[in-house]
């Protein structure tokens, strides 16, 4: 039982978030693209430094020139389809955040020739969180969030017309511990690090997946350290909207405190205490938190990505801190 559950081996080594996307730099962007953005910035861009931290290909960085600066984002559907369609959901969401949430804003798209989509936000001087989390960044996440959370709970109407998923209804994504108990996945697929009488307690708990799921704010969904920005004054704010959904305010803080809960912070405790989880049963919470370690330990198995080397290795880190704070739930909650 998951009550008994003991305490995971050494957890896979944390990937250097500032450092896992392989992406093109100014000087690879086709002439269209670089063109288009000139036409936003003004004359003589200057663009910086790809951002290091993310995991796809897609150019992101800051460009100036004469007209001001912008943070730039741009990729090819036949060069990088999966980034360019994230970013074209990204364009149709970010404009719709209400003005409360804390979120760079998009201030123009384009679409080029080449099949490129670029987009320009607003140029925050930020940074990544420090990791391991310090409690002052991680206070201000949370702080951050808790504004998020108010602002899209209930769901704005203008999200609501933009007919985001109710991620519960997403349930074939978060079954993986059922595959394995009913042979549909081989259990040879688990990492090491996940003991197999684990196999059908987990399977149990994730079937509550759809009722513990269900909810009617709007989340980020991707609520990870690199998309987080941390300014100079401590403020954070929350990135790359492209994977907006329905579901219970507290589900983006799950994946986040997992990976806080790793660096020694109270994050169940952190969680109760948070007014986004006002009302949240024990038990849904752990149904999500089994239902999105199956994910990470599935995703987690597949062969590497040639344009994103360091995914494969995130997934499997996320894997071990959730079930880390799952082992550690169980035992303290005594839930059966």
């Amino acid at each position: 039982m998951l009550a008994h559950m003991q305490k995971l081996p050494l957890a896979p080594r944390r990937p250097a978030y500032g450092t896992t996307a392989r992406r093109i730099g100014w000087d690879g962007l086709p002439p269209g693209v670089r063109a288009a953005v000139s036409g936003r910035v003004g004359a003589r861009p200057q663009a910086e430094a790809s951002a290091g931290s993310g995991f796809t290909s897609g150019f992101a960085a800051r460009v100036s020139g004469e007209s001001g600066c912008w943070f730039v984002k741009a990729a090819g559907a036949r060069e990088a389809p999966f980034a360019a369609a994230s970013y074209l959901v990204e364009a149709r969401i970010n404009p719709l955040l209400p003005a409360a949430v804390p979120a760079p804003r998009l201030r123009w798209t384009e679409q080029t020739e080449e099949e490129w989509v670029v987009l320009g936000f607003d140029a925050v001087v930020a940074r990544m969180p420090r990791l391991p989390w310090r409690a002052d960044e991680l206070d201000a996440v949370l702080h951050a969030y808790a504004v998020t959370a108010e602002a899209l709970t209930p769901a704005p109407e203008a999200l609501v017309a933009a007919g985001l998923q109710k991620i519960a209804d997403l349930e074939s994504d978060f079954e993986f511990w059922r595959k394995v108990a009913g042979g549909a996945v081989d259990a040879s697929v688990l990492p090491d690090f996940v003991p197999h009488e684990w196999i059908d307690p987990l399977a149990e708990l994730e079937s509550s997946w759809r009722t513990a799921a269900a909810g009617e704010s709007v989340l980020h969904n991707d609520l990870r350290a690199d998309n987080v920005l941390i300014s100079d004054e401590g403020a954070a704010t929350f990135c790359d909207w492209n994977w907006a959904t329905y579901g219970p305010s507290w589900l983006d803080l799950t994946v986040l405190l997992a990976d806080a809960a790793a660096d020694g912070h109270d994050a169940s405790t952190l969680l109760t205490k948070h007014r986004a989880a006002d009302g949240a049963a024990a038990e849904h919470i752990d149904s999500v938190l089994a239902g999105i370690a199956g994910f990470f330990v599935g995703r987690g198995s597949e062969p590497d990505e040639a344009l994103s080397p360091h995914l494969r290795a995130h997934q499997r880190y996320c894997a071990h801190a959730v079930l880390s704070w799952l082992a550690e739930r169980r035992k303290e909650l005594k839930i059966a």
